[in-house]
């Protein structure tokens, strides 16, 4: 049950931001106890990797917070996200050895925890894309920095609770998904009134 709630944390948090969990999963599991990888996923605490991750991590925050860029980013993230949420949530689970690897490539569904995040973080990320052009379209590109550095915040955050406190998200993640549905109908009804105050 904590092992499914912590993938499902993180694999929440990469559909925000697809660097931030990865940080937390290698540099919690390498600097403390907390966290202790199974062989399938140890790469994750390797240092070199880690530095890549805030390399990409550091382009991510500048990118999201520039209007216009920030919707080529989603475009891009499209395929970073969800990857970024597999993983996580494998690792979080625990529930991926190299031994499990190996026996997925066989057909046995090992692959599940890998899938299930990877559809986790798509669905945030969904709700992320469809909302920042709303918010862009009704502030002028005001509000894109601000609802971007509240979202990294929040992966931030969601990551840290999947890995310490896993219970909380029981409460953090359906408020998540309360505030991405609210933001699509927004989108939805926006649309709705264009198309009808358009030319005949």
């Amino acid at each position: 049950m904590l092992e499914v709630l912590t993938g499902t944390g993180l694999a929440s948090a990469a559909g925000l931001n697809a660097y931030v969990p990865l940080l937390a999963v290698g540099l919690v599991a390498r600097s403390t106890d907390v966290v202790s990888l199974s062989p399938g996923w140890q790469w994750l605490e390797n240092p070199v990797v880690l530095a890549a991750f805030a390399v990409l991590l550091a382009v991510e925050l500048v990118a999201d917070k520039v209007p216009a860029l920030d919707s080529l980013n989603d475009l891009v993230q499209t395929f970073v996200r969800p990857t970024s949420g597999g993983v996580t949530f494998g690792a979080g689970a625990s529930s991926l050895t190299a031994g499990d690897m190996a026996a997925s490539a066989q057909g046995d569904g090992s692959w599940w925890p890998v899938i299930v995040g990877a559809l986790v973080a798509f669905g945030f990320h969904a709700l992320k894309a469809l909302a920042r052009p709303v918010l862009n379209t009704l502030t002028a590109g005001v509000a894109g920095p601000v609802t971007s550095t509240l979202e990294d915040i929040v992966s931030i955050v969601t990551a840290l609770l999947a890995l310490l406190l896993p219970l909380l998200l029981l409460v953090v993640l359906p408020l998540l998904v309360g505030v991405g549905v609210w933001a699509w109908r927004v989108r939805a009804r926006r649309r709705a009134v264009g198309s009808s105050t358009g030319p005949p």
